[in-house]
């Protein structure tokens, strides 16, 4: 008697639990504790050889120059290392560039762009936000044109940015103007237009044979 009670209780225990577990998992995602996601970047600076004291570019009053400079180092963040360390006589001047959030560093990184094989990025292993990998990697073929067009003394290299100087490269424009959206968009409704000529040309060229088929089965 008291080994079926004991049975019972384990087995309506083992079931409650079962059903909270499984409570807990449908809960929606929206209703679970999430995590805060990093604050924006709101200013690059950039120091280094020939320039006097610091350049800082906000996004506010330089927001097409700030996201050309940000290009240049944001996905070093979780990149996996590229290469080893190059020799310090190929690598040229260097120049630090720092993400900003409210004038509080986040990010810290030293670039290479006149390097011997192309430019060169290294991220430093003691960054603001805590310890990270040590790692070298290629830098963007544009790394040379976004510093200079932030005040860095380098030589221009207008073709390696797509468009050249002449096209306002990172000096006005805004790249939250480019809508890959619309692009799609209009894509789509030219391939619409594009199988709607074809489906109508197929249906003249169906009636065509069929006419023709008629014609002859009326002559046979």
């Amino acid at each position: 008697m008291v080994s079926r009670v004991v049975t019972r209780f384990v087995s309506v225990t083992g079931a409650l639990a079962a059903g909270l577990v499984l409570a807990i998992g449908l809960v929606p995602v929206s209703a679970q504790a999430k995590p805060k996601p990093p604050p924006a970047p709101t200013a690059v600076m950039v120091t280094g050889k020939g320039i006097t004291g610091k350049i800082v570019v906000p996004k506010e009053s330089q927001g097409g120059l700030f996201q050309a400079l940000l290009s240049e180092v944001s996905w070093l963040a979780n990149a996996t290392p590229q290469t080893s360390a190059p020799s310090a006589k190929a690598l040229g001047p260097k120049y630090t560039v720092t993400v900003l959030v409210k004038n509080s560093a986040q990010q810290v990184y030293d670039l290479y762009p006149s390097a011997v094989g192309g430019p060169r990025a290294h991220r430093l292993a003691r960054q603001p936000t805590g310890k990270k990998v040590d790692g070298w990697f290629y830098g963007r073929l544009t790394m040379s044109e976004s510093l200079r067009l932030s005040g860095v003394p380098l030589k221009p290299k207008p073709d390696v940015v797509t468009g050249g100087i002449g096209g306002g490269v990172a000096e006005d424009a805004n790249l939250a103007d480019v809508n890959p959206i619309a692009s799609v968009d209009d894509f789509l409704v030219e391939m619409r237009r594009l199988f709607l000529l074809n489906g109508a040309v197929l249906v003249v060229i169906l009636f065509g044979l069929a006419g023709i088929a008629f014609l002859i089965r009326r002559k046979v």
